[in-house]
């Protein structure tokens, strides 16, 4: 998970539960995946995906770090469900 995306689960849980909710669920998530700093690639990466897609640039940074780890992005954002995407997903909202 690239870091762009755990900072996303930081700011919409502390909108909605507050800094102390916030922060327990990025610990949490930090022992059980790897959080990766972008780097230049993947700035790049993710700028080519956005200029080819309608997806928010945290979403951008999302689907190419999937691509870089050929790994399928477990979401439930129906932007990045895209058929035919050169990142393969995984639908949580479905389990597809």
């Amino acid at each position: 998970m690239s870091w762009i995306n755990l900072g996303e689960v930081h700011y919409v849980l502390r909108r909605e539960h507050g800094e102390e909710a916030a922060a327990e669920a990025v610990r949490d998530l930090r022992r059980v995946i790897d959080a990766r700093l972008p780097d230049v690639r993947l700035v790049v990466a993710a700028a080519r995906i956005k200029a080819d897609h309608p997806l928010a640039c945290a979403d951008a940074f999302a689907a190419a770090l999937a691509v870089a780890a050929d790994a399928p992005l477990w979401t439930g954002d129906p932007e990045l469900l895209v058929d035919g995407a050169p990142w393969r997903w995984r639908d949580l909202r479905t389990g597809a």
